[in-house]
């Protein structure tokens, strides 16, 4: 059978389908609710998450059912290890997290052989949310930075697409591993550096203290996740086989730039 996607048209997807050949790659991939794993947003793909994330998963199942697919690849949110490590979320990101893990369940406890691989917070190139901070840093607008001591994981899209054709082999069937770039990053470095890169010496962040009037225009859900500490040491098992390319986040940031300089 050919190479399935779930959720084809989103970022990661159109980046998975241009890494490989379909014919190729006997594996569904369900990108489900990927559009969310990112803090590149205002918190609006949060938006029914929680409904739509189990909703979709049990059609991704029924997609790969259908297709006769050998495995099935769950793509999933890295950021759920901090909460099985002992972190605390209060709502609405609490409801959010639980989805994320009975949809891990769902997928593992299925008719398919089926792998599931957390994916560190998002970013690359292709990102419609990226595109938009840069309009909002030469506009001169400040951003929600959240805890500078809060780190996150994060990953590059081209990685996660690298390290999804990692996870796609029969032997991962029944696992779950992690895919982040290895070094957590607080939210303001990581974005103050793309600042600097798109001509932004000095970006503006919404003060803590504004957390209320910020609602207006940042969700909740974003908030906590800036503010939801990851555990220090990289995650693990990582994808075997699998190393990110960027794992130093200037780099990635570097590479984001190079493409958008690119002569369409």
């Amino acid at each position: 059978m050919p190479m399935t996607i779930t959720n084809a048209r989103s970022e990661l997807g159109q980046v998975v389908t241009r890494q490989v050949n379909p014919r190729q790659m006997a594996a569904h991939f369900n990108l489900a609710g990927q559009a969310a794993n990112t803090l590149l947003h205002d918190g609006h793909q949060w938006k029914d998450f929680s409904r739509q994330m189990l909703v979709s998963t049990r059609r991704a199942m029924r997609t790969a059912v259908a297709a006769d697919a050998p495995l099935l690849v769950h793509a999933s949110f890295a950021f759920v290890h901090a909460v099985q490590q002992g972190a605390k979320l209060s709502e609405p990101l609490q409801s959010c997290s639980q989805a994320i893990l009975e949809a891990e369940a769902l997928v593992l406890d299925g008719p398919l052989p089926a792998c599931v691989l957390r994916l560190g917070y998002l970013y690359g190139p292709e990102s419609a949310d990226l595109l938009a901070y840069r309009v909002a840093f030469a506009l001169g607008r400040p951003y929600w930075s959240g805890e500078a001591k809060a780190t996150q994981h994060h990953l590059h899209l081209g990685d996660a697409a690298a390290a999804l054709m990692a996870a796609a082999k029969p032997k991962n069937a029944g696992k779950t591993f992690y895919a982040t770039d290895g070094h957590p990053l607080a939210f303001e470095p990581f974005m103050d550096a793309f600042a600097h890169r798109v001509g932004r010496r000095f970006p503006l962040h919404l003060p803590l203290r504004s957390r209320l009037l910020a609602r207006a225009i940042v969700r909740p859900e974003h908030m906590q996740q800036t503010a939801l500490p990851m555990p220090p040491d990289q995650p693990k098992p990582r994808v075997p086989g699998w190393k990110p390319k960027y794992a130093d986040y200037r780099q990635g940031l570097d590479q984001v730039i190079g493409v958008w300089r690119e002569p369409a």
